[in-house]
C-alpha cells in the first residue's frame, strides 16, 4: 500500500472521528494543527485507524509517534 493511500486512509479515520474536514494531513502535522484532536479523541482516533488497517499498535510505537508522518510510517512497518 502506497504513503497516499495510507494517507487517505488515515483522513477517512480522523473524518470520522472529530465528524468534520477541516484539516489537512501532512507528515508534519501534529494534534495541536486539528481542531478537536485532543486526548480522548486521539485514544478514538487511534483505534479507527487500528480497525480501517487491521492492526494492532504497539505501546511503544504510540509513544513514540510524533506527527502524522510518524504514523504513517508505523502502519507500513505493521501492514
Amino acid at each position: 500500500m502506497s504513503k497516499e493511500e495510507i494517507l487517505d486512509k488515515v483522513n477517512t479515520a480522523f473524518i470520522t472521528v472529530l465528524e468534520h474536514s477541516n484539516f489537512q494531513l501532512t507528515d508534519e502535522t501534529t494534534a495541536n494543527d486539528v481542531d478537536g484532536w485532543e486526548s480522548i479523541t486521539h485514544m478514538m482516533i487511534i483505534t479507527e485507524i487500528e480497525k480501517l488497517f487491521t492492526i494492532k499498535f504497539k505501546l511503544m510505537d504510540l509513544m513514540n509517534m510524533n506527527n502524522i508522518g510518524d504514523l504513517i510510517k508505523t502502519i507500513q512497518s505493521e501492514i
